[in-house]
């Protein structure tokens, strides 16, 4: 577990090794993504639009979504392998690769929820937006999306690994797939003509949007978490063979 928590710590450095002004960029990206989102929804929803949903449920769904962003669709340097390289090192290292990826990522996470998400916690409160989780079951489920998200990852690295040259491609359906079917911009439960029934049993919905309706008190908790820990079941030893499998299509620059 040392040699994990060190990879943590190193790989928190290594986003700050610029310095803390190298991340302003993205920094004000996160905050002028976030406002007009939320004064989109307050114009949309004053307007007397009916969602199923409250303007205050909305708008800390919206605020938690982007702070936890990371978190809620996990994203790993493994998507990476044969333009940076990055999982190839990892085979130099006396620690499973797997193991030193999820290490990697969640050290990345650090500078930006101190920089970023820390400071809008107590900043967006003054604003009259709740942050308090309607229910305690809120971590559970947001331990459960991390999990699956890496899952999900370990496959689409996968994916790119068969496929190599179509990396870049890869990734970008991927996110576009993540952002309409995991609920994380958009609710599920907002969806039209009896989508969101059928869309919150898909592998997706388990990742951003399963804790984020929890948090704000609009899910069946009991389902939610029972849909979580079933596609974990599912998707994790598909991960764990397809990925073991996977490695023998790796190549490197040069051979």
């Amino acid at each position: 577990m040392t040699k994990y928590l060190k990879t943590v710590h190193l790989s928190a450095l290594e986003k700050t090794n610029g310095g803390i002004i190298y991340l302003l960029p993205d920094i004000i990206i996160k905050v002028c993504t976030l406002i007009p989102l939320v004064f989109l929804w307050r114009v949309v929803m004053s307007s007397g639009a009916q969602v199923g949903i409250t303007l205050e449920q909305m708008l800390s769904y919206t605020v938690i979504s982007s702070l936890l962003a990371d978190m809620l669709v996990v994203k790993t340097p493994a998507s990476g392998w044969l333009s940076e390289g990055v999982l190839l090192q990892l085979y130099g290292r006396p620690l499973p690769v797997l193991g030193q990826l999820v290490a990697i990522t969640v050290g990345g996470w650090l500078p930006m929820l101190l920089l970023f998400s820390l400071p809008m916690v107590l900043f967006i409160p003054l604003v009259d937006i709740n942050l308090m989780p309607a229910s305690s079951y809120f971590g559970i489920s947001l331990l459960l999306c991390i999990s699956l998200g890496f899952a999900v990852d370990f496959l689409f690295a996968c994916l790119s690994i068969k496929l190599r040259n179509m990396s870049w491609l890869i990734d970008r359906v991927r996110m576009a797939i993540v952002a309409l079917f995991s609920g994380t911009v958009i609710p599920i439960s907002l969806l039209p003509h009896g989508m969101a029934e059928a869309m919150k049993y898909q592998p997706f919905a388990s990742l951003g949007g399963a804790p984020l309706m929890i948090f704000v008190g609009v899910a069946n908790i009991r389902e939610t978490i029972a849909l979580q820990i079933a596609w974990n079941l599912i998707l994790w030893p598909l991960a764990l063979i397809t990925f073991r499998k996977s490695q023998e299509g790796m190549v490197s620059y040069g051979g």
